[in-house]
Order: C-alpha cells, then structure tokens, then sequence
C-alpha cells in the first residue's frame, strides 16, 4: 500500500461512508473519484436527518407546541454551526438557500432591483472569469441583459490560472460587482483572492466569492477573504441536497432588498403594503429546508471532528500524488495547473483523442465513478480547445489505492481503444 506523508485514516473514516462498501456491475469494488460534483454521505449525516423526521419534524419559527419549538432550536442550531464554521461576525449574516445557484442568483437579483449605491445598471460594470461554473456566469448575463449593465471577464493563462495582468482595465470605477470562484470545479485552480479584493475595493465594488469547492475541502474564514458574501452548497461537504449558504455582511443584508416573497420574511402584511423582518429571514421566505439543515449542522459536525487543516493536508497529498501519477500515462494531457501547488483536489484531463464521455464509460465498467464532459464550465473547454475532460476529484476518505485504480484503469482505456 502506497503510504503518503499527511494522510488521514481513511480506513477510520471510511467505516462511516455505507456507499464506499458497495460493489457495482455486481462484482467491482466503487471507487469513487467524483466528489467535486456532489460527496458521499457519512452515517451521521444520515442518523442526522432520519431522527429529525422521526422525532422532530414540524414547521419552524411560527408554532408554539413542542414539536414546532424543537425543530426550529434544531434549524437555527444549524445557523449558529455554519456561522462558527466559516467565522462569521454574526449568525445573523448566514442566509439558507437551495444550494450555491441559488445563492448567487440572489446576490444578482438584490443588486438589480437594490438602490444606490448598489444598483447595477446600463452605467455600470459586472465582472467574473473565463473560468466559472455556469451559476457564476448565467446569472450575471441575466442581470447585464435586464439592466444594461456591461459584463467583463479575467481570461485564462495556458497553465489554467486567471490572467490579472489587466486587472486595472477590467476592474474599474464603473465596477459595481466582481464576482468568482475561490477554487475551480474544473481546473482545480485557487485563485487569488487578495489581488483580486484589493482592486475592487479600491474602486468601491463589491465582491461575491464562489466557495462551493473550497468550505469542503479547506478552512474558509469570510472575515479573511474581506468579500462581501460567500456562497457554497451543503452536498459537496458531506452534508444532504437541497441545502446552500449565502453569508453576507451585516449592513449589506440590512440595505438589500429581498429577492423572494411570502411567508417567513415579512413583519406586516397589509393590502397595500408590507414591512420585511431582518436579516437572516428577509431572504428566506417560504419553508425553509428544514431537514436539510439539520444535516449540513451534522455533517459541519462531523468535519470538524476531524479537523479542516487535516482534510487540506490529506487532499494535498493525495493530489500531489495523482498529478505524478497521472503524468506516466501515455497521451493524457492535464487541463489546469500541472503542480499540486496552489490547486484544490479536482483533475481535469484528456487522454488522446477518446472522446471522455468514452473514458468514463470504460472506467464505470471497471467500478471507477469519475465526471465527464463541460462540467458547467464550457467557456473552459472552449479556451483550451477541447470538447470536454474527464475529472476525478477526491476528498477526505479517497486513497492512494483508488488514484492507482484510475491510473490502471487508464491503461484499459487506452487498451481497450487500441
């Protein structure tokens, strides 16, 4: 067994993942290698979430019987985690969504509809990357289209890293938004979120950083990225579906307008008129994901229990490894960064001319599970040239065993196309 400096146990670990037992094509052991698109599932999570429904499910917030009062201690608990997780100055900033989409889109549409000095409109700039996952991109031409805004862009280096050396051209004092990903679901980048933060606020524009594949996977401190909000999903970091975060500062929330209305958000509802309650609840209307919270407070939970400096360390290691790894095989051409520095845990690659969608058929057969084609980054594909990748991405319980199970399934690959 190949041993790597900085592992965790993932013999440990693994126990608490049922799914990582099971064999698939009746006899190939699962080697799961497509976590940057959702992870599995540890049983804390799923006690989590069966004794919520068995014991406690009821509505939040507006009952006053025990059931009722129960789950919202269990629901706003989830809040006090999250807020701790990320170290926010306030419970208060952290706003439950669907997932990260939705984070985003309600970022857009508080600024289209927002006053000044917010409002973005046919006078002012928005600002993401080439390299963004279509919920960092879809949302702002939506904006740019109904406002008139003009949407600007950082373009790609041929190593995969964005190219900031005209970042004083593309972020300028017509700037009201810059929006990006912290790390890169398809090139595995970390950016440069300094650089990046110092020029927006040097011209007073806001930013909105894409944190879905980093709070999985390293610490994340909203207080040290010095953005405005962070948007990250629940699924991606052990926790259920259906559960994303929006943490935003204080007096932001306070000045912004809502996005959705009904229930929950409101503090008096006339036929003329409405007045809105506070941040959190003025952006959570409706009924929330109750359940889904209260998995993402377990699996919050059960990340810390092992440390986030441990889960970057682990995935350091095991990256540095594939990125070797992967380098002997015949034809494959990494997309992204080729060194494990300053990259998360997520590879993209080519292999000759097989189509991935073939790669990854050919693997599946093999028990290997990895993500194939644009993975909603087909600007991405576009600069590099190509019609899409194959992507394994790993996490805390993945092993050296399983990257030498993709590199020799690799080689059938190859084999298998002649």
């Amino acid at each position: 067994m190949t041993q790597l400096p900085g592992l965790l146990d993932t013999e440990a670990i693994r126990k608490d993942f049922p799914v990582l037992d099971r064999l698939v094509h009746d006899d190939r052991k699962l080697v799961y290698l497509d976590n940057a698109a959702t992870s599995q599932k540890p049983r804390q999570v799923l006690d989590a979430l069966s004794e919520y429904y068995e014991r406690y499910n009821a509505n939040v917030h507006r009952g006053v019987h025990v059931l009722a009062e129960e789950a919202t201690a269990l629901y706003e608990g989830a809040r006090d985690k999250v807020a701790e997780f990320i170290n926010a100055p306030s419970r208060d900033e952290v706003i439950f969504t669907k997932n990260a989409s939705e984070s985003l889109n309600l970022v857009a549409n508080m600024l289209g509809w927002a006053d000044e000095p917010y409002r973005v409109d046919h006078e002012t700039e928005i600002v993401i990357t080439e390299m963004e996952h279509h919920s960092n991109i879809v949302p702002w031409q939506l904006l740019a289209q109904r406002t008139g805004a003009k949407l600007k862009w950082f373009g790609l280096t041929d190593d995969g890293r964005l190219d900031l050396s005209n970042i004083d051209e593309i972020i300028t004092e017509k700037t009201k938004i810059v929006s990006f990903v912290l790390v890169s679901n398809i090139l595995g980048t970390v950016n440069p979120v300094d650089a990046i933060v110092r020029r927006a606020q040097e011209v007073g524009a806001l930013v909105c950083v894409d944190a879905s594949q980093a709070a999985p996977h390293m610490p994340l401190d909203v207080q040290a990225l010095q953005a405005d909000f962070v948007a990250f999903t629940g699924h991606k970091m052990c926790g259920p579906t259906g559960i994303g975060v929006l943490w935003g500062r204080q007096e932001l929330l306070e000045d912004l307008p809502p996005f959705l209305g009904g229930g929950e958000m409101i503090e008096t509802v006339s036929m003329h008129s409405s007045t809105y309650a506070p941040a959190p609840h003025k952006f959570e209307a409706g009924t929330p994901p109750i359940a889904q919270a209260v998995g993402l407070g377990a699996a919050i939970d059960y990340l810390n229990s092992i440390g986030m400096d441990k889960i970057l360390a682990h995935e350091h290691a095991l990256t540095e490894y594939a990125v070797r790894r992967l380098s002997e095989v015949p034809d494959l051409r990494l997309i992204g960064p080729t060194t494990a520095e300053d990259r998360g845990a997520a590879i993209s690659f080519t292999l000759g001319d097989i189509h991935p969608h073939d790669v990854g058929q050919v693997l599946d057969e093999q028990g290997i599970a990895v993500r194939v084609g644009h993975h909603c980054a087909r600007p991405v594909c576009l600069r590099y040239g190509i019609p899409a990748t194959t992507r394994a991405s790993f996490y805390l319980y993945s092993t050296p065993a399983e990257i030498d199970a993709l590199v020799d399934g690799l080689e059938h690959v190859r084999n298998f196309f002649g």
